[in-house]
């Protein structure tokens, strides 16, 4: 058998996965692909004499994962499959340029995190798309920004206001987010740190799915009850933001009044999030083994008569925002990202949702609280700022009955379970739905029981891509509108 299928957290022995000739494993890949299923991982896990290529492939129909890897050493190649799957051009570009496995063919072969900060100078440097021509003039913002926004370039060819291209280069601070879980191996409490420090915006969406990755690689299973305070505390977290969201597109669009409301809005929710665990954000809720902290009756009394407010609330400003002609005429057909293209480049999350690609892990992979809860794919079809700020607003109002069937539903079982020690030369795949869309972490063990590699992908390493797509033909002054209606992640890229 040339691949194994597997569930999302189903921790399987390493010797079960497949090897494949390199070029075999490409050949296939290519092809599930083709056929219809989604690329979800594709990396090189470096050993002494050796680097196994993994390739993960998700069949969102049927909720399972198709594995298979292949073992080459460093300085091979192979035919790229950018040029039939464009999904892939990111995954080979990290390959090449952490393990030096060559894609042949890669139209776009540069460097991804690394060669642009020119911390070492034996990086490659990065050279940008450019244009010629009259009138033909380039435009550069950032890589430092206003604020404490993290750094990152774009750069965009125009023809007066008109973008031709725009080409965004991150990767500047050079993290080492992955090489830090295997070098604190035997530090739990600052692994769990770590995981929440993936994405500051996303810390339940990232910690959670790597303790989930953890349990599963020690055979752990976690109560019911511990299940559903992080399906809530997710569930929290997606709203907060989406309300942020709405806030700062109505700020680009100069409708102030929607700017505060769902700003007001937004410190509700996360000031729920604090009730629960004594931060806004949620660090230090969720442990290896379950959860910190429990929902008393008052609390959960509590939660309720909040979600009670939102839910008049958040109908009355998302009704008004999206019935102004002023900011209809900003939000409507400006950035559209097609279906077909949207499918092809391998956008993920609420961003995939308004391009009418229906996607979430929640129902398509289930996990936690979840798994007793299904969860209705929500999509628009436009795949404009109108549809991925309206995919926001029916989202949350979703979220809100997600909480209340998960709040009624809470049992008193024990919060947390003592994690075991990992099982020898596991692999796991933990997918989590996190507010930007699907969050991958790839686990394996070594012989010892020890985190050999964590593979860490956020939602923002698939769609920065579709930025750059929505903006051409558009004004430059619609860029800011257009690249808050994604809300991508510099930092969860720059691993």
């Amino acid at each position: 058998m040339n691949w194994i299928e597997i569930k999302n957290l189903q921790a399987i022995p390493l010797d079960e996965i497949p090897r494949l000739a390199l070029d075999d494993l490409r050949n296939q890949t290519a092809e599930k692909i083709k056929s219809g299923k989604r690329l979800v991982q594709f990396f090189g896990d470096t050993e002494s004499d050796a680097i196994t290529i993994y390739a993960i492939v998700a069949d969102d129909n049927n909720s399972k994962l198709c594995i298979s890897s292949s073992k080459t050493k460093p300085e091979q190649t192979y035919c790229s499959m950018t040029p039939e799957i464009p999904s892939a051009s990111l995954f080979e570009r990290e390959l090449y340029e952490l393990c030096r496995i060559t894609p042949e063919g890669h139209p776009w072969l540069k460097p991804v995190r690394k060669g642009v900060a020119g911390i070492d100078r034996s990086e490659i440097p990065y050279r940008f798309f450019s244009m010629s021509g009259e009138e033909v003039h380039e435009v550069g913002v950032g890589p430092i920004h206003a604020g404490i926004i993290e750094p990152g370039h774009f750069r965009f060819s125009c023809h007066g206001e008109k973008i031709f291209h725009l080409e965004i280069e991150l990767g500047f601070q050079h993290r080492g987010v992955e090489a830090l879980f295997i070098k604190n191996n035997n530090r739990p409490a600052y692994l769990e740190k770590l995981s929440e420090s993936i994405a500051g915006d996303t810390v339940i969406g990232h910690c959670g799915t790597f303790v989930r990755a953890m349990e599963s690689a020690a055979n752990i299973l976690v109560s019911r009850s511990a299940k559903t305070i992080r399906t809530i505390a997710l569930e929290l977290e997606r709203i907060a933001i989406h309300l942020g969201d709405l806030s700062a597109l109505s700020g680009d669009v100069a409708y102030l009044t929607g700017n505060s409301v769902f700003g007001a809005l937004r410190t509700k929710v996360i000031n729920t999030t604090m009730a629960m665990c004594g931060n806004r954000f949620g660090r230090g809720l969720l442990t290896m083994g379950g959860v910190n902290y429990g929902i008393s009756p008052k609390l959960k009394e509590k939660i309720v008569s909040t979600l009670d407010e939102l839910d008049d609330a958040v109908l009355l400003a998302g009704e008004v925002l999206f019935s102004s002609a002023s900011t209809l005429e900003r939000f409507e057909k400006t950035g559209i990202v097609e279906k077909e293209t949207t499918i092809e480049i391998g956008m993920v999350g609420p961003a995939a949702r308004a391009s009418g690609v229906a996607i979430d892990v929640r129902a398509d992979h289930p996990f936690g609280g979840y798994e007793y809860f299904p969860v209705h794919k929500l999509t628009l079809d436009s795949g404009d700022v109108f549809a991925r700020a309206y995919i926001r607003f029916v989202e949350i109002q979703q979220s809100l009955k997600i909480l209340r069937e998960q709040l009624n539903n809470l049992s008193e079982s024990e919060l947390k379970k003592t994690l075991a020690a990992l099982q020898p030369n596991r692999f796991v795949v933990s997918l989590t739905e996190g507010w930007r869309g699907e969050i991958a972490h790839v686990l394996r063990t070594d012989r010892d029981g020890k985190i050999k590699c964590l593979k860490i992908k956020d939602p923002s390493f698939n769609n920065w891509l579709a930025v750059a797509l929505a903006v051409r033909e558009e004004g430059i002054s619609d860029f800011p509108l257009c690249n808050k209606s994604f809300n991508l992640s510099y930092c969860g890229f720059d691993l």
